[in-house]
């Protein structure tokens, strides 16, 4: 790392574990995730973002998260607790029968692996050696700041059918569903470790993305209220949101329940120590979604309809970072201690936002589809990047950037066209954000793929059929990897 900058010149790819492929119905930590990282390396690249990795709950969203610490199921490799003797090999044969090798269906892959799972505890109850307990009771203690509120409230929600805290009837977890829990946990972890130390023998580094809120039907939540703007019965009296402007004239309203700032202040914001301290673990790299929340965030009276009605509310962001630095936990630039922090600064963002940013030296982000509105100023076009920036062809949010460019009018057409070339391809789009100054150059796979729409992983908005994109294989050919390792290296983001 350079002394006073952040990242090295570098670039990476932006794929959620679910969009791996491989059998079983949903990408996971075994065989097709190291090679992903045997593909990154062979193709230049130096890191791996992938969206929060969390449980998550009804819809599927990774930004909906049934708690923010832990790990997702779903991304447990069945493969790999075959190996280790937990299922019979059996199961291989059976497990791509009547799967879209290209979609996730989470109704079935919930049910299936839930019932994979479920007979792998049961094998590890009755046949775990000596030493593998051992090394799951030294798991449980090394991570038991979390994983007793984690693994209560996933079993106990289990128990109440799936219902939201609020609506439980049973209030006591079994004790063989805390067990399973535990597992799970145990599981992930080990799976997550040995990838991790997979991508660093192959010098991928690991970013991850960090919702700056929970759920309100969440393990936080539920085991912390005091940390939340809610009442004596925990229903929030005011929630998130964003407010009106010129693409929703009524604002969003997220929901999700607010920080009780002053509560969380009280004890140098040591919930964000352990948070961010856990995912440091984990990533190498956080992604701070929503950042400007932390300078100010919009609050909205519990009950309303749209998000109109809410107002402005500083947030304590820099005495919040400044506590995170003194603990080790984040890193500023010229330090070599604790993870490093991206500031997703999109949107209209006010100068105390920049002013946030600026002053720990968090490199924000620009996205280059953003950048087409006519205006030489806008930031979003590569001739305006500074050194301090992430750049992007599109996010997890965006069309791919083939998709959107095929829906562009005709007069934004024109304005791609002039800036880029007549009739771009993708990787018109990838060489100019990759020739860009930005420190760090990041693409969705699909944008390197050359995909439509089709391979969209999340339309803003939308209920449901989101997040359920996945690649194969054979849609990686050789040409396309020599094609992405050749710009890597003539922009000079190649590393060693």
């Amino acid at each position: 790392m350079v002394a006073d900058r952040y990242f090295q010149r570098s670039s990476g790819i932006l794929l959620h574990v679910t969009s791996l492929p491989g059998r079983w119905g949903i990408g996971d930590l075994g065989p097709d995730a190291y090679h992903f990282v045997d593909w990154l390396a062979t193709a230049g690249q130096s890191y791996w973002q992938m969206l929060p990795v969390g449980p998550t709950g009804y819809g599927d969203s990774p930004y909906a998260l049934l708690s923010l610490f832990g790990g997702n199921p779903l991304f447990i490799s069945l493969d790999t607790l075959i190996d280790a003797g937990l299922l019979p090999a059996t199961e291989r044969s059976a497990s791509d029968e009547g799967i879209d090798p290209r979609r996730v269906d989470y109704g079935r892959v919930v049910y299936a692996k839930q019932d994979a799972l479920k007979r792998a505890c049961q094998a590890f109850r009755h046949d775990a050696s000596h030493d593998e307990r051992t090394r799951f009771e030294a798991f449980l203690h090394a991570q038991s700041g979390w994983i007793e509120d984690c693994c209560r409230f996933l079993a106990l929600k289990s128990q109440n059918g799936g219902r939201p805290w609020q609506e439980w009837e049973s209030q006591e977890p079994h004790g063989d569903e805390i067990d399973f829990q535990h597992l799970v946990q145990y599981w992930f972890h080990q799976q997550w470790s040995a990838l991790r130390a997979h991508a660093r023998a192959k010098s991928i580094l690991l970013i991850g993305d960090v919702p700056i809120y929970p759920a309100y039907d969440s393990a936080d939540v539920w085991a912390h209220r005091s940390y939340y703007q809610v009442d004596a019965e925990g229903r929030p009296v005011a929630v998130a949101g964003v407010p009106p402007d010129y693409f929703s004239p009524t604002g969003q309203l997220w929901g999700n329940p607010l920080y009780d700032w002053e509560v969380l202040r009280r004890d140098g914001f040591g919930w964000w120590v352990n948070r961010l301290r856990y995912l440091g673990e984990l990533f190498d790299v956080l992604r701070l979604d929503h950042f400007r929340g932390f300078a100010a965030y919009w609050s909205v009276p519990a009950g309303e309809t749209t998000a109109e009605n809410g107002q402005w509310v500083t947030a304590p962001g820099r005495e919040l970072f400044e506590a995170l630095i003194r603990a080790g936990v984040v890193r500023s630039p010229g330090s070599d201690h604790g993870v490093r922090l991206i500031a997703e600064d999109l949107g209209l963002i006010t100068d105390d936002v920049h002013a946030l940013r600026d002053h720990f030296g968090f490199p924000g982000m620009r996205v280059l589809q953003f950048g087409f509105d006519g205006t030489p100023q806008n930031l979003h076009l590569p001739h305006n990047y500074q050194r301090n920036l992430v750049a992007y062809t599109s996010t997890h949010d965006n069309d791919t950037t083939n998709g959107w460019y095929a829906t562009l009018d005709s007069a934004a057409k024109d304005r791609v066209q002039w800036y880029l070339r007549a009739d771009p391809s993708h990787w018109d789009f990838v060489r100019y954000v990759s020739a860009s100054v930005a420190d760090l150059a990041i693409f969705p796979l699909q944008d390197i793929l050359g995909l439509d729409s089709s391979a969209r992983m999340n339309f803003p908005g939308r209920g449901s059929d989101n997040w359920t994109w996945r690649f194969t294989w054979d849609q990686v050919t050789g040409s396309t990897t020599d094609q992405l390792k050749l710009i890597t290296e003539r922009y000079a983001r190649l590393q060693g």
